[in-house]
Parts: C-alpha cells; sequence; structure tokens
C-alpha cells in the first residue's frame, strides 16, 4: 500500500470517527432533553448512530489491517 492510499484510509477513519460521534451526540441530546416526550425519534437517530459506529469500526479495520502489512 503507498503512502497516499494509506493516508487516505487514516483520513476515512477520522471523517468516520467525526460522523459516529455527531450521531452520538444527536442520542445524547435526546435522552438528556426530550425523553420522554420524544420517544418517537429515538428509533431513528439510535440506527443512525449505530450504522455510524458500524461504518466507523469497518474504516478502522481497514486501516489497521494495512498498517499491519
Amino acid at each position: 500500500m503507498t503512502p497516499e492510499e494509506l493516508k487516505a484510509l487514516q483520513k476515512a477513519v477520522s471523517k468516520a470517527k467525526r460522523i459516529a460521534t455527531e450521531h452520538a451526540s444527536q442520542l445524547h441530546d435526546l435522552v438528556e432533553d426530550k425523553l420522554p416526550a420524544g420517544y418517537q425519534e429515538l428509533p431513528a437517530i439510535a440506527q443512525a448512530t449505530y450504522d455510524a459506529c458500524v461504518a466507523w469500526a469497518e474504516a478502522n479495520d481497514k486501516l489497521q489491517a494495512a498498517e499491519a502489512n
């Protein structure tokens, strides 16, 4: 893997982590400020948070594998 490809993977992991953190923040705000009245928003925000975390984990796994080689 070239240094440019490795840098691109690192950037993808950083972006995925930022997105996951943003979703986690939305989930936190919902729990802290809107529940129980905003309970209908919970499934969508929780799923988006989960999906963003999965995307981060996949990107991070790719980076770790590339760094190991």
